[in-house]
């Protein structure tokens, strides 16, 4: 359904300029043209391509879990995209394309992301009604996946039994509780922890429950399959002993590299575009150096300086700040939440890209001070720095902003999944939710 809804969300976009513009051409323009020989046939494409972008980017339509919020994502995804292309026109000084067509399909386009919503909407109860969970494991475990699926599930399931080690083991050989719990709840998927596995009276009714159908799962497949992470309570060493693709892969690392060449040099021009424009802002608003740089760890520990536009206050000479920056942190000035906000304080990042500081997707490089403290407290910390760092990443599009070592923490098992599943297919899926995230102006 989630596929579906897209799909048919794309193929509205296209239908709805396609039509209204062979409409114009046709019954409305005096005299009548032809539409696929004139120059606005390109400029219906480029149309499509920001109705398509604005829909994205606000969530259509898998993300909007209630009709006001789809109505108000509706809106804003037709709004912005009418806006954006009539700054195009204003600024090209042409009408590139009719406002008949332009408003036009805006206007036609909210129903159908509303019922495109509705079919995502309708594909999430079904998914939830397939994977009724069966849980075995303690508490503190059951709660954090309980937490984790109703935060940022990739799959969304419905845990329907919960039972602790010792209250599946049963009492006595003939006492079967997670057979009996799975047959009452039609549960769909059994779900068992590290510490349940050791137990041969529970593997006993999971193997049994596993020939009649059911999808067994430890803990930490559950965590891979379902929420695109790999928590480190279930990790021992010998488990992330996996294939990393840009250590291992010959040609996935250069074709990366490519692909980060490419966007680097394109960003590398908006950067010189943009450059005039910041300085002048800071003079009015954020005095002090245009630029910000600062020692990160990157690929086998190396160091190297990461490049931003300053958003925070210069800090006097010869003081360094030891605190973790926080999203709302007092020391950023105006103009810097500004530049934050828009994300456009990271473009200096394009020539980390280029360098070969930085890949476009990758682990964020943490601060050479904090690296030492987390790799003492955080296991397995070092593995991140097997491949080279990003300027988004598998864990930012996850989880958003890192205030402290439990965010770090959180952040790390989304990394270890990055570093597991590392392919050219997930790298242009992250660039897409980054995009998203942009667009929305959600995280950070």
């Amino acid at each position: 359904m989630k596929r579906l809804s897209r799909l048919l969300l794309y193929v509205g976009i296209i239908g709805s300029v396609l039509g209204l513009s062979k409409i114009h051409a046709a019954y409305v323009a005096e005299p009548p043209y032809s539409f696929t020989g004139s120059f606005r046939f390109a400029w219906a494409i480029a149309y499509m391509a920001v109705l398509a972008i604005a829909a994205y980017g606000v969530g259509l339509p898998d993300l909007p879990r209630t009709v006001r919020s789809a109505l108000l994502s509706a809106l804003g995804a037709s709004a912005g995209a009418a806006l954006g292309m009539s700054v195009v026109q204003l600024i090209v000084g042409g009408a590139l394309l009719p406002r008949f067509v332009v408003f036009g399909a805006a206007i036609a386009l909210i129903p159908w992301y509303l019922f495109c919503v509705a079919i995502a909407s309708g594909g999430r109860v079904l998914a939830q009604e397939r994977d009724r969970v069966a849980i075995i494991a303690s508490p503190s475990e059951v709660a954090l996946l309980q937490n984790d699926l109703a935060l940022s599930a990739e799959h969304p399931a419905a845990v329907v039994v919960v039972l602790s080690p010792e209250g599946a083991r049963g009492m006595e050989s003939t006492h079967h509780p997670v057979i009996d719990a799975v047959s009452k709840s039609d549960a769909s998927v059994v779900v068992v922890s590290r510490e349940a596995l050791s137990d041969e009276r529970i593997v006993d009714q999971v193997a049994a429950l596993h020939e009649q159908g059911l999808r067994i799962r430890t803990l930490s497949m559950f965590y891979e399959q379902w929420l695109g992470k790999l928590p480190i309570s279930e990790l021992e060493r010998v488990s992330l002993l996996f294939d990393i693709g840009e250590v291992h892969r010959a040609r996935y690392g250069r074709a990366k590299r490519l692909i980060d060449l490419a966007i680097g040099v394109l960003g590398m021009l908006v950067l010189i575009f943009m450059i005039p424009f910041v300085f002048l802002a800071n003079v009015i608003s954020n005095r002090g150096p245009l630029f910000y740089s600062q020692p990160r760890v990157g690929k086998n520990d190396e160091e190297f300086l990461i490049l931003k536009f300053r958003t925070m206050r210069p800090e006097p000479a010869g003081q360094l700040s030891n605190e973790w920056t926080k999203e709302d942190d007092p020391r950023i000035t105006s103009f810097g939440r500004i530049l934050r906000a828009s994300h456009l304080d990271e473009l200096p990042q394009m020539l980390n890209i280029v360098r070969g500081d930085l890949a476009v997707v990758g682990p964020r490089p943490e601060q050479v001070r904090y690296v030492a403290e987390l790799e003492a407290k955080l296991p397995f910390y070092d593995l991140r720095h097997l491949v080279r760092p990003g300027l988004t990443g598998w864990a930012q599009v996850k989880y958003g902003y890192a205030g402290d070592e439990n965010d770090a923490l959180e952040k790390l098992q989304y990394e270890f999944y990055y570093l597991r599943h590392q392919s050219l297919g997930l790298d242009l899926r992250i660039i897409a939710r980054t995009i998203r995230s942009v667009v929305s102006g959600a995280g950070r």
